[in-house]
Order: structure tokens, then C-alpha cells, then sequence
């Protein structure tokens, strides 16, 4: 009898799991949301500052202020975006009406960050400053329902790791495409113009974000969300009170952020005026693909250490990298395998946060009451984006700008010097920085078990 109850209970295990599997073309859906997000956003994050300085012609002082500024929006945005989203509920569900409504504008408002009209220097200023701190706003609208919309998608927490390592794989390839392909494509359909390189570079990839968006909002299904009730603002905020682990995560994400988008955004600097090998800047994005092999190894890692050992071992990875470059002198080759290890570590200290930011949703309802996923998980991913992208551009911009750099032009010893720093040294001591704040999180990780028993 006993044998004939245990059978039935796995054959009915095996089917709620078989139910529970997300068809592929649904998590090929959710994985294009990533991809498309990063095409876009990582063109802006990777090549504004270039593209302000040496392309539309706006000084480097300015382009640091433009920057300086559109992060104080980005304070306010992403908080703004986790609250309307907590408040959505329509026929299609919390989150993905967000990829419909917002496909259009999202292509529309980073195609013109990158129009370049011919207008006096001034408004070239504030033109860049609205453009780009628009396009920055319609992204927080994109990327928080893809970070939020995961415990609606599935209930079984087999298949919500599966989808967000596909959604890790999306991202990439989205990076990856823009980093080895924006350059190229620029010389290629510009011709000596860089202007119109740009426009039509851009054209192209907001062309194809728009059309993933909408496979991504066609393809995708919420579950559960007539069973989520609205919470007051004041409750949202609440939840951020006391949650530690939550406060250590942002923090650390941040300094994450500001030493990738550092390297990424003075790669073409360096590789241009200290290398004199403009071209190399594309071939060592395109080797940002080293990043998907650690992505795939991190599910076993974690099974032997703890996620915050395997979050500061990226940290300290991507600082190596950054070292190894920076001793490595005019070799391409040592610049190459330097690099190459930098994004091994990359890897894992971009994608472990996005999996982490769900214990602190927990940990914040066993402290508080309050379950606010969506207005945690917006300024935990999407603001520590933008605040760290953001002024991974703005601090360069101020350093180089200090040196007296001056664009398209020969660059004195002092110039030179500075944009080694922030190609080198700047990345390693941010992602320092962050492996010393995640030494904070083990005591939280620790209890993770209990904190979900008893919130059971």
C-alpha cells in the first residue's frame, strides 16, 4: 500500500513538474528581453562619451555634466517604475504590457540620442541632455517588468533558475552584438562619416530591439498576478527598512556597474590614442562572449560555495584582469588575455545579483510584512544599472577632462596617463570596492533556510 502511495506521488511530482515547464518559445521570449534592453542600452552606456566628444562635438566638461545629470533622474525613475508597475493590473497581467506600450518609444528615444543635428553648441548640449535622459527612462520602464515579471512566469524554482540563465544568455548576446559590431558598422555605413555611421547603426538595432520586445510580450504569459494585491507607497518603502542584505546588494551592484562601464566606455580612448589601434576596441568587446562561459558555470559553483564567495570571486577576477592590462603594456596579446579574464569575472559579478535580489525580497517580508518585489527589484537592478553606468562614464569623463584631453587631436603625456587610469586602474579598485561590501552578505546568506521556513 505504502509502495503504491509513493508511486502515485512521484507520478504526480513528475506531472506538476512536466506543467510546470515553460514551453521553449516562451523562454525564448523571455530571454529576447534582455537581448533586446542590452543591444540598446549597452550602445548608449558603451559609446555616448565617445560619441558626444569626438562625433557630435560636445567637450568632454559637458559631456561629464550631461552624465552628472541625467543620474539624478535615474535616482528618481527607477523607484517611480517599481511603484507603477506594483499598481499595474490589466488583462496581460503586472509586467509585460510594458514591452508593448514601450517597444516603440524605447527604439525611438536611443535612435534620436544619436541623430546629431546640426544646431549651435548650446543646444547640442541640451539636446543630448533630453535625448538621454529620456531614452534612460523608457529603458527603467523595459528592464524592471524583466527583472520583476520572474515569479509570475513560473512556480516552480527549477524552471525560474532556467529562465533567468537564459535571460543572462539573451543580455549577452544583445552586448555582444553591439560591442564587436557598432564600430564596424559605423566605418561601414558612414564611410568617413561617423554621424551617419551612427544613425544608421542605431536605426538598425532600435528596428530589431522593437520587433524582440514584441515577440517578448507575444510569447510570455503571467501567472498568479490576480492572487497579487497593490500596496500602499509608504509600505513599499517600508520594505527597504532594516533589509540589509538588500542595502549590501545595491551597493555592491553599483560598484559593479561603475568599474564595467569605466572599462567599456574608455576602451576605444585607449585602444585610439594610446594603442593607436582604433579597431582593437571592437575586437576586445566582441571578446565579451568569455562572459557566457562563466554565466554557465555559476549554477556549479554555487553548489559548492556560498553565492557571496562566488559573487566576490568575480569581483576579484575582473580586478586581475583589469591589473594584467595594466602591465601589459603595448602587447596586444597580454591586453587581449587580460581582458579575457576581466570578463570571465564579469561574468559572474553581473548575473549572481539579478538571482540574489529574490532572498532579499524575502528577507525583507520576514523583517517587515511587506512583499514590495517590484519596487525592490527595480532600484536592485535597474537603478544600480543606471546610477553605476552612469558615473562609469561621468568619472572618466571628469579624469580625462582634468588632463586636458582634447578631441580628435594628438594627446599630451598627462592625457595619455589619464586615460590608461581609467581604462586600468579605475575598473580594478570599483570592483575591489564591491568584493570588500559583499563581505557583508554571508551572515545574511547563512540564514537564508530559516528565513524561508519560517516565512512558510
Amino acid at each position: 500500500m505504502m509502495s503504491e502511495n509513493r508511486a502515485e506521488y512521484i507520478q504526480e511530482d513528475t506531472q506538476r513538474e512536466k506543467s510546470s515547464k515553460m514551453s521553449f518559445k516562451s523562454v525564448l521570449a523571455y530571454a529576447s528581453t534582455d537581448t533586446a534592453g542590452n543591444l540598446l542600452y549597452c550602445t548608449m552606456t558603451s559609446f555616448i562619451m565617445y560619441f558626444y566628444t569626438d562625433v557630435f562635438g560636445i567637450s568632454v566638461a559637458a559631456t561629464g555634466t550631461i552624465l552628472l545629470i541625467a543620474r539624478i533622474f535615474d535616482a528618481l525613475d527607477a523607484p517611480i517604475w517599481g511603484l507603477i508597475i506594483d499598481h499595474t493590473n490589466t488583462k496581460w497581467g503586472k509586467n509585460r504590457p510594458y514591452w508593448l506600450w514601450l517597444a516603440i518609444p524605447f527604439g525611438a528615444t536611443v535612435f534620436l540620442t544619436f541623430l546629431a543635428p546640426d544646431l549651435s553648441p548650446n543646444a547640442k548640449v541640451i539636446y543630448a541632455l533630453i535625448t538621454y535622459i529620456v531614452a534612460g527612462m523608457v529603458y527603467t520602464g523595459i528592464a524592471t517588468p524583466i527583472t520583476a515579471i520572474l515569479p509570475n512566469l513560473t512556480n516552480d524554482s527549477t524552471e525560474r533558475v532556467r529562465l533567468n540563465s537564459w535571460r543572462s544568455n539573451g543580455g549577452m548576446i544583445g552586448y555582444l552584438i553591439t560591442a564587436s559590431f557598432t564600430l564596424p558598422l559605423v566605418a561601414f555605413f558612414g564611410n568617413g562619416n561617423d554621424k551617419l555611421g551612427f544613425q544608421v547603426t542605431v536605426g538598425i538595432y532600435a528596428v530589431i530591439a522593437i520587433a524582440l520586445l514584441l515577440f517578448a510580450f507575444s510569447g510570455t504569459k503571467e501567472i498568479n498576478t490576480s492572487s497579487i494585491k497593490s500596496i500602499p507607497i509608504r509600505e513599499s518603502f517600508r520594505a527597504m527598512k532594516g533589509n540589509w542584505p538588500w542595502i549590501t546588494l545595491v551597493f555592491a551592484f553599483i560598484f559593479y556597474w561603475l568599474g564595467n562601464t569605466s572599462r567599456t566606455a574608455t576602451v576605444i580612448y585607449y585602444a585610439q590614442y594610446n594603442l593607436d589601434h582604433k579597431n582593437l576596441a571592437s575586437l576586445l568587446n566582441g571578446l565579451v562572449i568569455f562572459q557566457m562561459v562563466s554565466i554557465t558555470i555559476i549554477p556549479f559553483i554555487v553548489k559548492k560555495f556560498l553565492k557571496t564567495h562566488t559573487q566576490i570571486l568575480g569581483f576579484i577576477v575582473a580586478a586581475l584582469g583589469q591589473i594584467i592590462i595594466a602591465f601589459a603594456g603595448s602587447s596586444i596579446s597580454m591586453i587581449i588575455f587580460g581582458w579575457v579574464v576581466a570578463s570571465l569575472g564579469t561574468g559572474i559579478a553581473v548575473t549572481l545579483p539579478f538571482a540574489m535580489l529574490s532572498d532579499t525580497v524575502d528577507y525583507g517580508e520576514w523583517k517587515t510584512g511587506v512583499r514590495a518585489s517590484g519596487f525592490l527589484t527595480a532600484i536592485g537592478s535597474s537603478f544600480c544599472i543606471k546610477i553605476g553606468s552612469g558615473l562609469g562614464s561621468f568619472i572618466p569623463s571628469i579624469i580625462m577632462g582634468q588632463a586636458g584631453y582634447v578631441a580628435n587631436a594628438a594627446q599630451t603625456a598627462t592625457s595619455l596617463a589619464a586615460i590608461k587610469f581609467c581604462f586600468t586602474w579605475l575598473p580594478a579598485i570599483f570592483f575591489i570596492v564591491g568584493a570588500l561590501i559583499m563581505l557583508n552578505y554571508t551572515k545574511y546568506e547563512r540564514n537564508e533556510d530559516n528565513i524561508r521556513k519560517q516565512l512558510a
